[in-house]
């Protein structure tokens, strides 16, 4: 059956994902798969048994729209002492199904048409698609190569009259980097005196490596106030597939975002939410976080030091970038597509990140795998 009708679309020329793409491509070759972001590893079978537990004891019908009152108050706690940042628990804080959707609600809520987002990339590539079906106009700044480090200078040139939104990822997805006390505070320096609003995706806030605090824009009071912050229990907890995350936000951003979030979800998953407020207590799970994946990246690197890749910085997140110059003249897509068929391991393109595909010869792997599958997979790669 087909519809032969016209069909306009408000995302016409935007095709399917490229996680989506490359997974697929990776399974119908039963090669590794390091492109799309997930652990291959259980998550903690105590978190299991309290999620089994809750809807043993009947909490399978709707939670609240704003998310369980008994989570929201353990974020709030964790969050202040975390950040030294009080966000109150009634009406600065939302359980939503997933950072993604978190991410859409906010935009959808606060961005008008006409209304300029600047979005720094490369970039998670939900962030321009939202922006357009919202009407708004995406300015886009550059992470400079290949640090990745953003010039603010940039960035303010961009501001408008017509800005309403600025995207900053720390740590950064798809280039491991992170934002700095400088960086915000530059940051800080431009939107003073404006209507700007920042929204700060930090889903992998406990993934920091080196000793390195996490430099949330909850930590600076004159940020926060314009700030939503983005966090996500599926990275925290190995979780993804569960699609839990939150938003931060001041009251009178919280208060608008819950009316456009109320129409996409309503309320996100009931028993998940149960367990996850008292999984939360245990501090230990989020604080050895840093210690767990710089293993696992330290190891991932020695692995892949014999090969003529080149491992560019990796600070935080669970990605490692890797230059293939010495390697292949083919694009970056082609590369990658190539590396699945030929040596089966799936990685990602970095230049899908950029609204105009900038290729620097770059790919994204994803080490939050087993060791056997870091081995398995390191020894393809540098046979290249």
């Amino acid at each position: 059956m087909q519809f032969n009708g016209v069909v306009k679309s408000k995302l016409s020329g935007v095709g399917t994902s490229i996680f989506a793409v490359m997974s697929q491509l990776a399974n119908e070759q039963k090669a590794i798969n390091l492109a799309q972001g997930f652990p291959n590893f259980m998550c903690n079978k105590d978190l299991i048994s309290l999620v089994n537990k809750f809807m043993n004891k009947g909490f399978n019908q709707y939670a609240p729209m704003p998310g369980l009152l008994s989570l929201r108050e353990q974020i709030a706690i964790k969050t202040e002492k975390l950040y030294s940042a009080v966000y109150n628990p009634e009406t600065e804080i939302t359980i939503t199904p997933g950072g993604t959707l978190a991410i859409y609600a906010v935009i959808e809520a606060l961005v008008m048409p006409g209304d300029e987002v600047i979005i720094i990339e490369p970039c998670y590539d939900s962030y321009s698609p939202s922006v357009r079906l919202a009407g708004g106009v995406a300015k886009f700044a550059r992470l400079q190569f290949p640090k990745f480090t953003i010039d603010w200078n940039e960035v303010k040139k961009l501001v408008t009259f017509k800005t309403k939104m600025i995207i900053i990822n720390t740590p950064h997805n798809p280039t491991g980097t992170i934002l700095t006390a400088s960086d915000m505070l530059k940051l800080e320096k431009i939107v003073e005196n404006s209507d700007i609003v920042v929204m700060s995706d930090e889903v992998y806030e406990h993934i920091i490596f080196d000793g390195v605090e996490h430099q949330s824009v909850c930590r600076f009071p004159k940020l926060a106030e314009r700030s939503v912050v983005i966090s996500s229990f599926g990275k925290t907890y190995h979780t993804t597939g569960w699609k839990m995350g939150y938003f931060l936000a001041p009251e009178n951003l919280t208060r608008e975002i819950r009316k456009a979030y109320q129409f996409m979800a309503f309320a996100a998953n009931t028993p998940i939410q149960h367990a996850l407020a008292e999984y939360i207590k245990n501090e230990d799970e989020y604080l050895n976080l840093p210690a767990f994946y710089q293993e696992k990246r330290d190891y991932f690197k020695k692995l892949l030091k014999g090969s003529k890749f080149k491992l560019l910085p990796c600070s935080g997140s669970y990605f490692q970038c890797v230059g293939y110059e010495k390697i292949s003249d083919l694009s970056d897509v082609e590369f990658a597509k190539k590396i699945t068929l030929e040596n089966k391991v799936a990685t990602i393109p970095i230049s899908v990140f950029y609204h105009n595909a900038s290729d620097n010869k770059v790919l994204r792997l994803c080490f939050a795998k087993d060791n056997e599958t870091l081995e398995k997979s390191a020894e393809a790669l540098t046979q290249l």
